[in-house]
């Protein structure tokens, strides 16, 4: 049965499947997001936690026609935003007109193994690729093994995870003949991008950008060094006038503010001073602008900061509407969802531990119990948010915190794309 969930005042969608999904991250050589690697499973299906591939990894369902479907329905390019993506699917699916929908030009198609496909899996490649469509192979073999379907694809996905270091050269070098492109998929850890990188790998999906690798911290730039002291004059209920000096002293910071003042989406009139925009904005969205900043100022000159701020404004947004949803009318709770979605990635923005973090921006018990313990409230919504972002196969502990919170797969989906399209505008703001 089919609900119908209004997300906007213009929009609704009929979604006839309970399904889970993920928009996983496809980075370059340099760190940069080239693509977005979009996940769907059917939730509640058998053997939906994943199957265990030769190499003992979770493997990946491909997504069913009817998930595809639903996506369809509601936009697949305002679920990617500006940048491309890769859909897993299995042989089954080529058949399916659902293809008529998808955008060709922006969607590469990654293939479940098919060694010895047949002609007439030939014959429907052959024919997408006409239309427009790009394919890739997820493979856990040799070139030799899928000879038959290299001259029709553009690159394979190797899953990396427990791979050696010999094995990883070995593909490599075997696709490589063929002039393939090579992703690396579950790159994870910082030393596995190494890794991947140093053989040759094109592409990376996995989560390494967001471990932190404790040196000591990093070096503060001026303007983050002034933005972590203004936080923390607004924990501690600093004067408008002392604030308004402290954004004063950092020129780039006075002109960002203003700017954003000036945005329609602030005011409609023009403001001219710091003292009218901090007192349009209010206390509140002077908080959210300042976390957001510490993310765009990290990206003037660090590899990978889009692809962190992006995935921690997803969390962000996605945590304030958890809150609105299950404490409706709290404003306040939703502020401070998305606070602690916003700090969750500053251990990895700033490369120190959580503890020295709150040290420097004094918050609440229950955000430092979120942000250090996943305990309490916002622990749960926390957890629901890195759970979306299906590091690993998730369906059980998303299904549980879901039911806990009494958020529907329905409702948690649309929370998604509005939490996607919401983190895409800020990017490019950053940009």
């Amino acid at each position: 049965m089919s609900i119908s969930v209004t997300f906007s005042s213009t929009h609704s969608i009929a979604i006839g499947s309970d399904f889970f999904m993920a928009r996983r991250p496809v980075v370059d050589r340099g760190r940069n997001l080239i693509a977005h690697e979009l996940l769907f499973r059917q939730a509640g299906a058998e053997g939906a936690s994943g199957s265990n591939g030769a190499n003992g990894a979770v493997g990946e369902l491909p997504a069913s026609a009817s998930v595809i479907a639903d996506v369809i329905q509601y936009g697949m390019t305002r679920v990617l935003g500006d940048l491309p993506g890769m859909l897993c699917i299995d042989g089954a699916a080529l058949e399916n007109e659902l293809f008529t929908f998808l955008p060709a030009d922006q969607v590469t198609l990654v293939l479940t193994e098919m060694p010895g496909a047949g002609a007439g899996v030939r014959e429907q490649l052959a024919a997408l690729r006409r239309r427009g469509f790009r394919f890739a192979l997820a493979v856990t073999h040799r070139a030799q093994d899928i000879a038959d379907l290299l001259d029709l694809i553009d690159g394979v996905r190797i899953d990396v995870t427990g791979r050696s270091a010999e094995e990883l050269s070995r593909f490599c070098a075997g696709f490589r003949i063929h002039h393939k492109k090579l992703l690396a998929e579950r790159v994870d850890t910082p030393d596995q991008f190494d890794l991947c990188a140093s053989l040759g790998f094109d592409a990376f999906q996995g989560y390494f950008f967001t471990t932190p690798r404790m040196e000591g911290g990093a070096a503060l730039s001026p303007t983050q060094a002034a933005i972590m002291e203004l936080l923390e004059m607004l924990a501690s209920d600093a004067e408008d006038a002392v604030i308004e000096h402290k954004i004063k002293a950092d020129i780039a910071l006075g002109l960002n503010l203003l700017r954003l003042a000036n945005t329609p989406a602030i005011s409609t009139h023009r403001i001219d001073s710091l003292r009218q925009a901090m007192k349009v904005l209010g206390r509140n969205q002077l908080q959210r602008w300042l976390q957001l900043m510490l993310y765009a100022d990290h990206g003037k000159a660090a590899a990978g900061a889009e692809v962190l701020a992006r995935q921690a404004t997803t969390r962000g947004r996605l945590m304030e509407l958890l809150a609105h949803k299950t404490r409706p009318g709290n404003r306040g709770q939703a502020d401070t969802a998305f606070t602690i979605g916003i700090m969750s990635l500053m251990d990895t923005l700033f490369s120190m531990p959580m503890t020295d973090i709150l040290e420097q921006i004094p918050v609440a018990e229950e955000v430092s119990a979120a942000l250090l313990r996943r305990e309490g409230y916002f622990g749960r919504l926390l957890d629901a948010a890195e759970y979306t972002e299906w590091r690993q196969a998730s369906d059980a502990a998303l299904g549980g915190v879901l039911a806990e919170l009494q958020v529907s797969c329905k409702e948690l989906y649309l929370m998604q794309l509005l939490a996607f399209e919401w983190s895409d505008e800020v990017a490019g703001n950053f940009r």
